[in-house]
This record gives C-alpha cells, structure tokens and sequence, in this order.
C-alpha cells in the first residue's frame, strides 16, 4: 500500500505525541508510506521532531497572543507575515510530494497544511484526531472539510456533528508496561511504601508545584513517599526539598516506571494524561488547569470524576490543606483506592492508536 501522507499538528504535547504515535502504528504497518510531518518553529516539535529522526517541516507559524502587553503587540503584528511565509512553504512542499491523506491533530502547526488540503483540486482525504472532550478551535474550522473526526470523549460528537468516531486518543508505546521494581530503584524510593506520583505535564506546573510543596514535608512524614516532577523551569526552586521519601526531579523519561510504581496520581486533566492513567488503571486527584480553552480540563476531568475513577478538585476553591486531607483520606480507604483503580482501568482505551490508523486507512470500513 502506498500513500503519500502528511501528519499536522503541534505546539503542545497534547497535539505533537498524538501525531508521532499515529506516524509510528502507521509506519510500522504500511513500511512503503512515505510520512511527513508538519509543525512550528515555536512549538514543542521544533525541539522533538529531530531527535525522533521523522520527516518533516516547521513553519514559522505561531498561535495568536491573546494577552496585552508590548511583546504580544509586537508578535501580532507579524502575524500576518508568518501566516503568508507558512502558506507559501506549504504551497510548495504540496505540489512536490502530492499528498493524498492529511491528519491533523491540531494546533496552530496544523492549520496551513489542513487549509490547503481543503482546495478541491488537490483531491486530500482530511482526517482529523481530536484529543479535547470540547473540540480545540483548529478541529472545529475544519470539522466540516474532514472525512472522518476521531475522538477521545463521546461528548464531541454534539460539537462536531456525525462524522466522529470514538477511538480514544494515541497514547505512548509500552506505557502499560512499566517495570516497578526498576522505577523505585531509578527514584530513589521504597518498594514498601506507598507513592503518590505528582506532575503537571512535561513542562510542569506552577500550580501543582507550589500547593505540593506547603504539604510534602507533612505528607512524608505519615510514611506515604512522593515522585515530583516538576518541570525543568521550577526544579531548582524546589530540589531543597528532597529525602529519602520526597524524589523531586525536573523531568521523568520513563513514565511507564513512573505510573508503575504509583498508587495515587494527583496531575491537571489534559487529554493524553487521562488517557495514560486510564490504560494503567490509576486512580487519581486530578485538578483541572482553570483557565484551559473552554474549560476543556473540566470536562475532561468530570468524565473520570464521573466514573468514580477520580476525584476531581478545582483551583477556585482549593488550599493545600483541602489537598492533604483529600490524599490522606484516599490513601486510608483501600478498598476506594482499588474501586477507583477498577473504573479507571474500564476506561481506559488501549487499541486508540490502532483504531484511529484503521479509520485512515480504512481497514474496518
């Protein structure tokens, strides 16, 4: 089978591991698909897509600023200049490698490439993987064009019409198969304790870090043990607080080892995050980021809290202590722990990736 295909979407994790995973299952059934992909020069993508070795183009693209201040004035106002350059770069690349299938899995990386697909002419079959329970602004501008919407929350399907399929979204390859005794050796901690593991996605959170770090000490010494990832930005505010029973480190690698050896996961609600701890069946704490688009971290968060697979806090009124009690009651309640655990793991969808490559491909049609 072979098909000339360009993968668009970036800026964040949340749109870029989606787009890599989706390349990857495809990649590895159909070797002769050529795969390229597209993204910003502003996005995370700048930095991975080479490391990853892939195919691809970054376009000096970037989202609009919606805060009010000189340097956002100013990175408007080359706004339109970016989009012209992008628009052209696109042009051209298209009218060399003739794609037949785009996917796109949004951000502001992927919206040149979808807009161009969109030209008769050019004969795109446009699929698109939305990773949101409320649809991001790039999938609804071009829902209307698309073959075919993959979702990751059945409550898209009222924003985005009869074109949707629910697949659950990409999650990383081998994230179910962590390996516990390595990942209390590699944290420095105890197989014979409890561990609650805190993140705020790959780049941390101010939030979760500062609320952590009033309680750590008073969490660790009723003899339950944290991993905290922090974010390379914050680590060197909070390293002073580390012991034997609080592994505070900038960045996790391998967060397969990391879910493996957790009982409790506190984190933000964003997509692929819920969509890793439900395959790993953990329950969680989970504190929506408040000013999300849409106020999609609460939506997604509810689906979960919903469930019984979560319990779900929300920064307008909480304080750390809220937070300590919420842990220390869950972590003393066993058989809440393992129900939580139940329905988080019934959630979980392990085939997403597969399912979405056999949407775009057509396999199960």
């Amino acid at each position: 089978m072979e098909h000339n295909i360009i993968i668009a979407g970036g800026g964040t994790g949340g749109h870029l591991f989606p787009a890599l995973a989706i390349g990857e299952e495809i990649q590895l059934r159909y070797p002769k698909v050529n795969i390229h992909y597209m993204g910003s020069i502003y996005g995370l993508e700048a930095k991975v897509f080479p490391v990853k070795d892939v195919w691809h183009t970054l376009l000096p693209i970037r989202g609009f600023q919606r805060s009010f201040n000189i340097n956002s004035f100013g990175k408007n106002i080359l706004l339109p200049y970016r989009i012209l350059k992008s628009f052209l770069q696109v042009k051209r690349f298209f009218d060399e490698f003739s794609p037949d299938i785009i996917i796109g899995t949004g951000g502001y990386g992927s919206a040149i490439p979808l807009l161009i697909s969109c030209q008769k002419k050019r004969n795109i079959k446009i699929i698109l993987q939305e990773q949101n329970s409320f649809p991001g602004i790039t999938t609804r501008f071009f829902a209307r064009n698309a073959e075919k919407i993959c979702v990751a929350f059945k409550d898209a399907n009222k924003i985005l019409g009869d074109k949707t399929f629910l697949t659950g979204n990409p999650i990383r390859k081998n994230i179910t198969n962590g390996n516990a005794k390595i990942g209390f050796n590699d944290f420095k901690l105890s197989e014979e304790r409890r561990t609650i593991f805190l993140f705020g996605g790959s780049q941390g959170s101010q939030y979760l870090n500062k609320i952590i770090s009033q309680i750590v000490t008073k969490i660790a010494n009723t003899g339950i043990q944290i991993l905290w990832q922090t974010g390379n930005k914050d680590y060197t505010k909070y390293q002073h607080q580390i012991t034997k029973r609080i592994s505070i480190i900038p960045f996790i690698h391998n967060m397969a080892n990391a879910y493996a050896i957790s009982d409790l996961i506190i984190c933000r609600s964003g997509a692929l995050t819920l969509a890793e701890i439900t395959v790993c069946g953990k329950p969680a704490i989970l504190i929506p980021f408040s000013h999300a688009a849409g106020d999609h971290q609460k939506k997604n968060a509810d689906s979960l809290g919903d469930a019984g697979a979560a319990t779900v806090l929300l920064e307008s009124t909480l304080n750390s202590n809220h937070l300590y009690h919420t842990i220390i009651k869950l972590l003393n309640n066993k058989n809440k722990i393992n129900q939580m655990s139940t329905f988080s793991k019934k959630l979980g969808l392990p085939q997403a990736t597969s399912d979405i490559v056999n949407y775009i491909m057509e396999e199960n049609n």
